[in-house]
């Protein structure tokens, strides 16, 4: 937290679901990292005897992540960063980083940003098809694979980004469940 200012930058759920009160939403880049259906996900979107998928940032050089980035209510940094590492850090297959990321409006900031650590047993790397039967079926603690896929589709289309692998897998998940 740089300048006493608390940023988050969202990429999937925290997009449509940011569980913390924030004073600024903003339109933000991410350089160096991908977003990916990459972690497979045994409490929130599927169980361990059936893993769903959730996105996370995947490093990849020449990469970039179009996002959101919240600015924190400063007497909320500590419940938020509280909050948020029992959301995020329930498996240990997110890591915690303070990454810079671009906003829209030109300004660069540092914000709390839960990347894939790539060496945990929860990280894939699945094709898209691999990747949409999966989540065509899973549920979890907090409910479909389809309900977090179809939300963050939604959610980035509304904010003008685009997302070819997200629009793919919307269209063909809603295919196969038909």
């Amino acid at each position: 937290m740089s300048n006493g200012e608390m940023w988050v930058f969202g990429y999937g759920s925290l997009m449509w679901h940011p569980g913390f009160p924030f004073e600024d939403r903003v339109i933000a880049t991410l350089p160096g990292y991908w977003r990916s259906f990459c972690m497979r996900s045994i409490h929130h979107r599927g169980t361990d005897a059936a893993p769903g998928l959730v996105l996370a940032l995947d490093e990849h050089a020449g990469s970039e992540c179009h996002g959101l980035a919240f600015r924190v209510s400063p007497d909320h940094h500590a419940k938020t960063l509280r909050d948020l590492r029992e959301r995020e850090l329930v498996s240990s297959a997110y890591l915690e980083r303070e990454l810079l990321v671009d906003l829209t409006d030109g300004r660069r900031v540092s914000a709390v940003t839960y990347v894939i650590d790539p060496h945990h047993v929860q990280y894939c790397t699945l094709d898209l098809q691999e990747q949409a039967g999966i989540i065509a079926t899973a549920i979890g603690g907090r409910g479909p694979n389809t309900e977090y896929l179809y939300n963050t589709a939604d959610h980035l289309a509304e904010l003008g980004i685009e997302d070819d692998d997200l629009t793919w897998l919307a269209r063909e998940v809603r295919r196969q469940t038909a």
